[in-house]
């Protein structure tokens, strides 16, 4: 199985996106500081996943939430998580709100 998976740091106010085959290492590895990209927000605490037969399945809804914002704000409605709480992701947005990887 493949996972795409939702984190919220229990100290911010953020979310972290991402993807693995090995969801409860992959949690670990985040609350342990080993993934630059959220060790500043640690602990984090795994709210939602979704399980995919296909690594290309999951990567392409990782891909559509990060980078296709209604595709967030509806994941995040039915989840009833404030609109307040923002995405940690390594994106930086330019001025039409299109993600750019870093």
């Amino acid at each position: 199985m493949f996972y795409v998976y939702l984190l919220r740091s229990k100290m911010k106010n953020q979310l972290y996106i991402g993807s693995t085959k090995d969801l409860k290492r992959r949690v670990e590895e985040h609350n342990d500081g080993k993934e630059f990209s959220t060790k500043r927000f640690l602990p984090w605490e795994l709210i939602y996943y979704e399980a995919f037969l296909e690594e290309k399945m999951a990567r392409d809804r990782e891909k559509k939430l990060k980078y296709h914002g209604n595709a967030i704000r509806e994941l995040k409605k039915r989840l009833d998580l404030s609109s307040t709480i923002h995405l940690s992701k390594s994106t930086v947005y330019n001025n039409k709100g299109y993600g750019i990887k870093k």
